[in-house]
């Protein structure tokens, strides 16, 4: 019975997402603010890229990367949200096994992308201030398009592995307790773990926070180094605050990533993993646009130029 359980279990053809469907009485407020949060995302991060493209002054490597930021913000909220969306009334809705790997895969490589892109950006800053009059001949334009690929490529390779590695065997049921494809809700139907499993766990947690956050503070490091040598307190402020926005989304973005994957798991944190889902995978998006937009003059000055353009036009 126990070996006609097993294979049975291994041979999954869908999953049923539980979501909020237990808390029916959540459900109209959760597909309000997620609509919320997804529209303001998509008009805020558009709009950046679209500042940045229009305004000549704009086109240097800092927001190169930021319009990258942007592009990466609306596709990760887009390769998700509209499912949840759709499917946030239904009781226990499914969702088949290929459907649930593409989306989990899709969302895992721009979580990976956004992670090393922002080290990127710290290395950017790093020069800027560092090597201010070779800043535009190390930072040249070639070089940008290559780190940018860099991040997408890289990315990419690793996002891709556990449609390969991991395996297609379950504990006997096929229920994941989430309102969406997230790999650590997946891990724990594995019904074993087996050396193939822990080796792509620890692949895909170094490539997604160790690696790049460890580049991003010896990038920072460098920066005070570099800051503390400047002779005039004027100029060091100024220097420091060209940092300030990315250093803001820094800590919001692995803030929660790192409570959310490095954090023991357990069944009794499941709940808590949903709500704190949002956050990290709806509110933080949202966050980046207004981060910069707030805290940037160069930004501010953009948006009113393409703001009165567009009266006058």
């Amino acid at each position: 019975m126990g070996h006609l359980q097993n294979a049975n279990a291994s041979k999954v053809t869908e999953f049923i997402l539980v979501g909020f469907s237990q808390q029916p009485q959540i459900q109209t407020a959760f597909f309000l603010g997620l609509l919320l949060f997804y529209l303001v995302t998509i008009f805020g991060n558009s709009l950046i890229i679209v500042a940045i493209r229009w305004d000549s002054r704009l086109h240097t490597p800092m927001y190169f990367f930021l319009s990258n930021l942007s592009f990466l913000d609306i596709c990760y909220s887009t390769s998700w949200k509209p499912y949840v969306l759709t499917q946030c009334f239904r009781d226990f809705p499914t969702i088949s096994y290929a459907a649930y790997y593409a989306q989990m895969t899709i969302s895992l490589f721009l979580g990976m992308t956004e992670c090393l892109l922002l080290a990127v950006m710290a290395y950017d800053r790093f020069v800027a201030i560092s090597s201010p009059l070779r800043y535009t001949i190390i930072m040249n334009k070639r070089v940008c398009i290559q780190l940018a690929l860099g991040t997408w490529a890289s990315a990419f390779l690793v996002a891709v592995t556990p449609i390969i590695a991991i395996p297609a065997h379950y504990c006997g049921h096929n229920v994941i307790n989430h309102f969406t494809c997230e790999i650590q809700a997946l891990l724990k139907l594995v019904c074993s773990d087996t050396p193939l499993d822990m080796i792509l766990g620890l692949v895909i947690s170094v490539f997604t926070l160790p690696l790049p956050f460890t580049l991003i503070l010896i990038s920072y490091t460098r920066i005070a180094v570099a800051v503390l040598r400047i002779r005039s307190a004027e100029a060091r402020l100024k220097a420091f605050s060209t940092c300030g926005s990315h250093l803001t989304v820094v800590t919001i973005f692995y803030g929660t990533a790192i409570y959310m994957y490095l954090k023991p798991q357990s069944k009794e944190s499941q709940e808590q993993d949903k709500v704190f889902s949002i956050f990290y995978g709806a509110v933080t998006p949202m966050l980046n646009p207004l981060i910069y937009t707030l805290r940037n003059k160069d930004v501010k000055g953009a948006l009113r130029k393409l703001a009165k353009g567009n009266e006058k036009s």
